[in-house]
């Protein structure tokens, strides 16, 4: 049996790049948006935005201890990689994706990692994100993304670009260890 802090150690706990995204966000809700946040670890930021939108709040997570520790907090959530179950569009998608670039050999192999391993480069995940939630977003909708310096700022920029966004940095912060944090947010780029 497991308990309540084997499966918190299992978790992404609120940090920096938490609040950072949560507050970029919050900014931008318009009442009835439909809102979905992919990867919703503990289910802080799906748990905020539900407090001060009127729309519809919900949340995915491929850990099934994060879908609990989510559940808790009141946050609608789903387990799935990504969001493959759903058949409705968003107006907002939200994600704080792994971005740690990780070697093979640096592997933890356990439910956290899906939190933290970003593959050689940090960005595997993010080109995964981007290749599959266009067709859950609305022709008008918007998507905000947090990515890290360690991840490779311009390396994202043009992922952005490959996968047809527009793309604007609307937060950024300064971290240990010489880390920034940035928030982007991504539209569907004008068609030519």
């Amino acid at each position: 049996m497991q308990t309540a802090s084997m499966i918190s150690e299992q978790v992404y706990q609120p940090e920096a790049d938490t609040w950072l995204l949560a507050a970029a966000v919050s900014e931008e809700i318009c009442g009835a948006d439909m809102i979905l946040e992919v990867g919703t670890g503990s289910g802080e930021i799906a748990a905020g935005i539900g407090e001060v939108s009127s729309g519809m709040v919900i949340a995915t997570d491929i850990n099934p201890h994060a879908v609990r520790a989510a559940r808790k907090r009141g946050v609608d959530v789903v387990r799935t990689d990504i969001c493959q179950c759903f058949s409705c569009r968003f107006d907002i998608i939200i994600c704080n994706p792994p971005y740690l670039p990780t070697l093979p050999d640096e592997r933890i192999d356990d439910w956290f990692e899906y939190a933290l391993d970003g593959g050689e480069n940090g960005r595997v995940f993010i080109e995964r994100f981007l290749a599959n939630i266009s067709s859950y977003l609305v022709d008008t909708g918007k998507i905000f993304l947090l990515i890290s310096s360690l991840t490779g700022v311009a390396a994202c920029e043009k992922l952005f670009c490959l996968y047809g966004y527009s793309y604007a940095m609307v937060a950024c912060e300064a971290v240990e260890g010489g880390e920034s944090l940035m928030v982007y947010r991504l539209q569907r780029a004008p068609v030519q």
